[in-house]
């Protein structure tokens, strides 16, 4: 996965996944995949999915960047303790999925804590096993 700082302060990871490197044909097809993955681990807690697209759409003055076919966001947490009242502005957690017309792109908010952070790499990185 790429590290980048979005907007200079943002640590996100994305990964470009070309289509001919995945087994998915779609989006929906992603986000299934990525909420089965939740669903299994004992203490990650499925949330909401989120049609990104279709939200930006529904406005008059709406600007959605060139070759975008598809946005979702999948929403959950894998929150078990409130250590500080802080950690509140990091979850619940998000994975972008955006679709073009020969590659997705999954991104994240880099998660505090590192052994999830690693696990929450390995789900992305999985959709481009064939």
């Amino acid at each position: 996965m790429k590290q980048m700082l979005f907007k200079e302060k943002y640590p996100v990871f994305t990964l470009e996944i070309s289509k001919s490197e995945t087994k998915y044909q779609n989006i929906d097809e992603i986000f299934v995949f990525l909420k089965q993955k939740i669903d299994a681990h004992p203490v990650a807690t499925f949330i909401a999915e989120f049609d990104h697209m279709s939200h930006t759409k529904s406005f008059n003055d709406s600007v959605i960047a060139d070759g975008i076919i598809d946005a979702k966001n999948l929403v959950f947490c894998f929150g078990k303790e409130i250590p500080t009242s802080k950690i509140l502005a990091v979850r619940p957690r998000s994975i972008g999925i955006c679709e073009f017309k020969d590659h997705f792109d999954i991104s994240i908010l880099e998660v505090p804590n590192e052994g999830l952070h690693t696990i929450l790499e390995n789900w992305i990185k999985e959709v481009a096993t064939l």
